[in-house]
Order: structure tokens, then sequence, then C-alpha cells
């Protein structure tokens, strides 16, 4: 399959991101993804809520993956993401709303901290 132009521009952006901007591109992804498990759940469209409430797992698994267990607040996070998993798989397996909701503000103040954290100028290099 040929990639379209939108895909092409994605990926480059993604290879030519810096650390914690791809960390902020991960959590827009799970962001978005756990949006639409949401909308699966109300829609009981149970489908389309597995496939997203199942990705925003991924991505989850992909920020335990990337954490440096060389700073304390390593350990912190992986409670916090270990906790995010846990609400999502429930939430997924229960087709339960308030809990997808629940992930979904972790993952938004965990996003907007990253945002915050990345303009400030010894993070940009040390994330």
């Amino acid at each position: 399959m040929i990639p379209s132009p939108y895909q092409k521009y994605q990926q480059a952006q993604a290879q030519t991101a810096s650390k914690p901007k791809l960390l902020i591109m991960l959590y827009d992804g799970a962001i978005r993804f756990v949006k639409a498990g949401i909308e699966g759940i109300e829609e009981r469209n149970y489908e389309k809520a597995n496939n997203n409430l199942c990705k925003a797992q991924a991505i989850v698994h992909e920020l335990i993956s990337a954490l440096n267990f060389e700073f304390a607040i390593a350990n912190d996070l992986l409670m916090i993401y270990e906790y995010m998993l846990h609400c999502l798989i429930e939430a997924n397996v229960k087709k339960n709303r308030e809990l997808a909701e629940e992930a979904l503000i972790h993952l938004s103040d965990l996003r907007e901290t990253w945002v915050e954290a990345s303009k400030l100028p010894d993070v940009a290099t040390s994330v």
C-alpha cells in the first residue's frame, strides 16, 4: 500500500522529533485512542471500543519501555502507567466509560506536564 502524503508527513515528523516531542506525540496518540474508545462504548460499537482501547494500551506499554530508571521519577511514572493500563483493560473488558475517562485524565495531565517540562532547557537533553 502506498502511504498517503499525510502518512509520509507523520513518519518524517516522528523520525526528526526531539525526545520530549516524541513523548508528547505518544501522549497525543493515547489520548486520541482513549477518546475514540469512549465513543465506541457510548455508541455500543464494541469493536471500535476494543480496537482503540487496545491501541491506547500499546502506547502506554511504549511509554513504560521508554522509562529511564536512572531518574527517581521513573518509578512513580511506572506506577501511574500501570494504573492507567489497569483502567484501560477494565474499561475494555467491562465497557466502562468511567474507567476509560479516568485513564484519559491521567494521560492529559501527564501530557501537559511534559509540555511544560519540555520548555525547560535541561529536559530537552536528558529525557
